[in-house]
């Protein structure tokens, strides 16, 4: 599973804005120069994220968009769900889907709800505040097989 380069966009976007301290207007263009997103991408993020409830958009001298909410109370599900929709790894967890040719003799697929439902826990409970301090630990890549470990 990969995220979309929007979604990686808007999670790397909101927490440049979260590090303005969320009250102080900024403009999508700042947000775009601070973290090397292209300029259009970034308004049409900024735009999206607005629509989700995820920033406030103020016009005129001055204005800008901040963060609706406090950061840490916004989390990654929310964000990546402002840009991709509803979080689904395969299409029989998506509401409405029903096109895969599997589906009706599938035993799998009573159980992708809830592996669907682990992996959305999982990144609503990692803050937009979290996002935006450096961490105190690198986070561990496990090892593949036939990697080479070196000490």
């Amino acid at each position: 599973m990969r995220l979309s380069n929007l979604a990686d966009y808007a999670v790397v976007l909101m927490s440049a804005a979260a590090r303005q301290c969320g009250s102080v207007p900024i403009h999508a263009g700042m947000l775009a120069e601070q973290t090397g997103i292209p300029g259009p991408t970034a308004q049409k993020l900024v735009s999206q994220l607005a629509r989700a409830g995820l920033l406030v958009a103020s016009r005129g001298s001055g204005g800008g968009v901040r963060l609706a909410r406090p950061a840490a109370a916004i989390n990654v599900a929310e964000i990546i769900e402002a840009v991709e929709g509803p979080i689904a790894l395969t299409a029989c967890v998506a509401e409405g889907r029903h096109d895969c040719s599997l589906e009706g003799s599938c035993k799998v697929q009573p159980h992708w709800g809830v592996v669907n439902g682990a992996v959305r826990g999982a990144l609503a409970e990692i803050s937009l505040a979290s996002l935006s301090v450096a961490p105190k630990t690198p986070f561990p890549i496990p090892a593949m097989a036939g990697d080479e470990i070196r000490l």
